[in-house]
């Protein structure tokens, strides 16, 4: 059975969750049956109970709902009946009137974390890696089963909003200081004793909200205090959405309606707007990517199947600027002896400087103690000596873009490292495989392409130049797990594929700049799309000199290979913007002005430099967002037509994880499929005639709309 039901010689009963078969308990049909079963059983022997304590024979707690087996259905009315069983077990428990207490032994999220919410006191084992919270709103969902309604009544509704809006995950520490939990213990004999010891001391217990006089914390939503807030909240939202995502208002709608009426009705609010997301089109996407195939890519999916394992205990970092810092912060966190090289103690010294300000900050803000910053920081000898990188394990070049300088610091770092180590270049355009022939061990060469800050970017992407082996592939993935990253993995091409796709947005973003269009309105475009930053601002923040820079290495890479050499009419923006010495947000001006006491606005000379006085007339919103969109999706495709992506998740989780794509949309590939693949592929040949080649539907996109086939 999914819960193992005991009573001891004092009448307490204690339902022991132990779902068989798996390692993490979840609410799926078998928890279902096991919990009605058990709280049958509850109502046969109330007479004789003298309490009762919900606990888990797992490491963790509860993961919440077994997202697989309920998204297998598709109808509003299943998801409503489903939540609404799920609550009638657990209010049947808090008005019981006997104690309950939940005993929470590890993490306890989303519906785990709801079962709990139904006990009358939380004792929790205080351990820093356990998490507890509602997270569901990160999947496009509210809690079904009562997170809301008893939330919103416990903490009051503007805290409750911070919690379930943001789906935050705390510590067992902060949810005691935030009045979520009762209690903390230090392991799980106590957590029993203590559990057993409140239920004999307490009779009889009832939840705050089931007193007679109760009054929600904060005051309710006919407060005036509260009743002046409320109409302003959904606009806050809107800002900060841009109405993408419906969850949130669902949220916000749940908690401000459910605590005008009693509780019994607001769990059935509650059920209806859980029913109305469960079926919507962005808990679909959300579900299929960073549940299903964020799950696949965790799992080693794109990993050879090889007994080698990647161990390492020395990583060596060519190159201390803000990118090659960051690695080296990264690997030091994760434990691994850190060598930072750079051309002078003194600029090796400064990129230490960045690991040591991060951690400081850490300890200030209580997160991590001195003694333990310093050990971190410890690891990291920054040098400008080659002998010190010396039996590295793996090596890392992130040094400037330029194929002479990566060859002569490979060459330099192989002499000294471990034999059988790798060695991995952090480029973001140069082919791997062109790189490696500097290498004296090509099959031991990969290419590592972290993202700006490397401290905070959750994504690397791993290339596979054409003469890298498996074993090396596979160590490169586990080092990628081993700093906490996610890694996907692709084959070897100009721009691999991030850097090629994510230049489609920001170019096309220029383009319509050059084309006459409101500088303003593209920014507002691609925000309203989903994207975190507008085009241009985004350009600023890459630099211009930068894309210039790749611009040129690619143009005499291409001359040298025989090939021609693509042209895209955003360079003409790119190069009258470099003649004005506006070169990006380094320099204090590009597409945007920096002032130092203000903030950041858009160049008023781009008016007159880029206006519409060309006679073009400006495009609508949701033109500009269509081409924007569409243009990163029907790149996607390309690079799975070339083989360069391996797989859809790697190219829906590295559209989001990497440069920011919609995550509403599910990613660039799963945008496709939301938007329809046949309809898709009939907008993208309107697209085609009106704006040139670079929209052509892609054979696979034609061949998929005819077959009715989806990415997946």
């Amino acid at each position: 059975m999914a819960i193992n039901y005991q009573k001891d010689e004092n009448n307490i009963v204690t339902l022991t969750m132990d779902l068989p078969g798996k390692s993490a308990n979840v609410i799926n049909m078998a928890f279902g049956e096991a919990f009605k079963a058990a709280v049958a059983r509850l109502q046969q022997e109330k007479d004789s109970i003298a309490g009762i304590i919900i606990a888990s024979a797992k490491e963790t707690y509860m993961a919440g709902a077994d997202i697989d087996e309920m998204f297998k259905e598709t109808s509003a009315q299943y998801f409503f009946d489903r939540a609404n069983e799920f609550k009638a077990g657990l209010r049947y428990i808090e008005t019981q009137g006997k104690p309950v207490v939940a005993a929470i032994n590890g993490t306890a999220l989303g519906g785990g974390f709801e079962i709990t919410l139904a006990c009358h006191r939380r004792i929790v084992i205080d351990h820093p890696k356990t998490q507890l919270g509602l997270p569901e709103v990160t999947l496009g969902l509210l809690p079904g089963g009562g997170g809301v309604t008893r939330v919103v009544r416990l903490l009051g509704l503007q805290p409750a909003l911070g919690y379930l809006t943001e789906g935050k995950k705390v510590t067992p520490a902060q949810a005691l200081a935030d009045g979520l939990i009762h209690e903390l213990v230090k392991d799980k004999t106590e957590l029993i004793e203590k559990a057993k010891a409140w239920i004999l001391a307490t009779k009889t217990a009832k939840q705050p909200w089931d007193e007679s006089g109760y009054k929600m914390p904060g005051g309710a939503p006919t407060n005036p205090k509260v009743a002046q807030m409320l109409p302003v909240a959904p606009a806050v939202l809107a800002k900060k959405t841009y109405n993408n995502y419906p969850a949130p208002l669902a949220i916000m709608c749940t908690a401000v309606e459910g605590a005008l009426v009693d509780f019994d009705t607001a769990t059935r609010i509650e059920s209806r707007y859980f029913a109305q997301l469960a079926t919507g089109k962005v808990a679909k996407n959300m579900i299929k990517v960073f549940w299903q195939q964020l799950n696949a890519i965790n799992a080693g999916n794109s990993r050879p199947k090889t007994e080698v394992k990647g161990e390492f205990k020395k990583v060596g970092v060519l190159g201390a600027g803000m990118m090659g810092s960051g690695i080296a912060y990264c690997c030091a966190m994760s434990g691994m002896e850190t060598v930072l090289k750079d051309v002078s103690e003194e600029a090796a010294a400064k990129g230490k400087a960045y690991s040591e300000n991060i951690l400081k900050k850490r300890v200030s803000k209580g997160k991590m103690s001195q003694e333990k910053a310093d050990g971190i920081l410890n690891k990291i000898l920054a040098t400008s000596k080659a002998e010190d990188l010396k039996d590295c394990d793996l090596i890392i070049e992130a040094v400037f873009e330029n194929r002479e300088l990566k060859a002569k610091v490979t060459a330099e770092a192989e002499a000294q490292m471990n034999p059988s180590g790798i060695f991995a270049s952090n480029t973001s355009t140069l082919p791997i495989s062109g790189l490696a022939t500097a290498s004296v061990r090509p099959k031991n060469f990969i290419g590592l392409h972290f993202f700006s800050p490397a401290d905070k970017m959750p994504l690397v992407e791993i290339i596979v130049g054409k003469d890298t082996n498996d074993e090396t592939l596979a160590r490169a993935f586990d080092f990628v797990k081993a700093i906490k990253k996610t890694p996907i993995v692709v084959n070897d091409s100009r721009g691999f594929y991030t850097s090629r796709v994510f230049a489609t947005y920001v170019l096309e973003g220029i383009a319509l700049l050059q084309e006459g269009n409101n500088a303003r309105t593209i920014e507002a475009a691609g925000l309203q799309a989903g994207m975190p930053v507008g085009p241009l601002a985004l350009t600023d923040e890459v630099s211009l000199s930068l894309i210039a820079h790749i611009r040129k290495q690619t143009i005499e890479d291409l001359k040298a290979e025989g090939k021609a050499i693509p042209s895209h009419h955003a360079y003409e923006v790119i190069d009258k913007m470099l003649d004005l010495k506006r070169t990006g947000k380094a320099s204090g001006a590009g597409f945007y002005e920096y002032p130092k006491d203000s903030k950041k606005h858009l160049w008023s000379g781009l008016g007159e430099l880029f206006g519409s006085s060309n006679g073009n007339k400006e495009l609508s919103q949701a033109e500009m967002i269509d081409r924007m969109m569409f243009i990163q999706a029907i790149e996607t495709v390309r690079c799975l037509e070339e083989n360069v992506l391996r797989n859809v998740p790697d190219g829906n989780i590295g559209s989001i994880f990497g440069w920011g794509f919609a995550p509403f949309k599910g990613g660039t590939l799963q945008f496709i499929n939301d938007y329809g693949v046949k309809e898709f592929a009939a907008r993208a040949a309107e697209l085609h005639q009106k704006y040139g080649e670079r929209f052509a539907v892609p054979a696979t996109l034609l061949k998929m709309a005819q077959e009715g086939s989806e990415f997946n």
